[in-house]
């Protein structure tokens, strides 16, 4: 199953397989429908890959008759198997001569065989280069096929439809975004970081509700580790300074923290001390709210979840 950036679906269940739960979302319309979520037992998955297919699938089977969810379903995937790059190309008409042509850059700019990766892109910006000729950039995502085959598998197992594979960098840009922010064609619109603390930690770097950077951060929050917040703050600041040198990269003016682990306010302290930058920490469903989550649970569990199910292009 290829991934898909900007495939529209109604009806699905956005599913977020974290290192430690799992959590749905359904999204009706611009409200959260319902929401469910449960631990997974240790080693199912880690770092954003599944290590027990046979054990997640029977969680996924157990949890979706348990809470009787729509079997239907949107995932979504943040791993070091996914490698994402920009690309500037001259704009070519026809749909098949222009991936041929992204295939052909994407072999050079990505370091992974492109035979053993689903390779999926999307255009975020125009331009017009020294020549007079109208180009476009894009952003490409290419991911290891068998780390999704082996999700979508065990997924299957479970009795349940995969009909979407998504970035969760792209779930959390479509979740958080302000509707009025537009899609960041406006040259003057700044950069806003975001950064999802989870079993995985995903940077997003987004211009208005465009997703132009990202990658799963190798340092993860540990709120028991006393130097957890300084080592992932300066991550956090190194990944910015990568996405500052790429070519008309926006200046960035805020990051904003998400995640069951963003209350604690260690990592807004540090991150904004060495960076300088406004750090501030989400509305967990952003402009779709938390009414619909049960009492006592936490409703940053569902961020990713809700995102992926409303299933609009970053």
């Amino acid at each position: 199953m290829a991934i898909a950036l900007s495939k529209r679906s109604n009806g699905s269940v956005g599913l977020d397989v974290d290192g430690s739960f799992l959590a749905a979302a359904v999204v009706d319309g611009n409200s959260i429908g319902r929401v469910a979520s449960a631990d997974l037992p240790e080693g199912v998955a880690s770092d954003g890959e599944v290590r027990d297919p046979a054990a997640l699938a029977s969680a996924l089977k157990d949890f979706f008759k348990r809470h009787d969810l729509p079997r239907e379903v949107r995932l979504g995937v943040a791993n070091q198997q996914i490698v994402v790059r920009q690309l500037e190309m001259p704009i070519i008409q026809d749909e098949k001569e222009r991936e041929a042509a992204v295939r052909f850059q994407a072999a050079e700019a990505i370091a992974m065989p492109l035979d053993e990766a689903v390779l999926d892109f999307q255009a975020i910006g125009a331009s017009q280069g020294p020549d007079g000729v109208a180009r476009e950039r894009l952003l490409v995502v290419a991911a290891r096929e068998s780390m999704i085959a082996q999700l979508v598998a065990a997924v299957k197992s479970a009795g349940l439809k995969p009909i979407g594979v998504d970035l969760n960098a792209f779930a959390l840009v479509r979740m958080l975004a302000d509707p009025g922010d537009g899609n960041g064609h406006d040259s003057g619109q700044a950069a806003r970081v975001i950064c999802h603390l989870g079993g995985v930690t995903n940077l997003a770097i987004a211009v208005g509700s465009t997703c132009v950077f990202t990658r799963p951060l190798r340092t993860s929050w540990n709120a028991e580790d006393e130097g957890s917040a300084a080592s992932l703050a300066e991550e956090i600041r190194l990944s910015i300074d990568f996405h500052m040198a790429q070519p008309e990269a926006r200046s960035v003016n805020q990051v904003v923290l998400t995640g069951p682990d963003a209350a604690d306010g260690r990592v807004a302290s540090e991150l904004s001390s060495r960076s300088g930058l406004q750090v501030d920490v989400a509305e967990p469903l952003g402009r779709l709210g938390t009414h619909t989550v049960p009492s006592g649970d936490d409703p940053y569990r569902y961020t990713v979840a809700a995102g992926l199910a409303m299933g609009a292009s970053a």
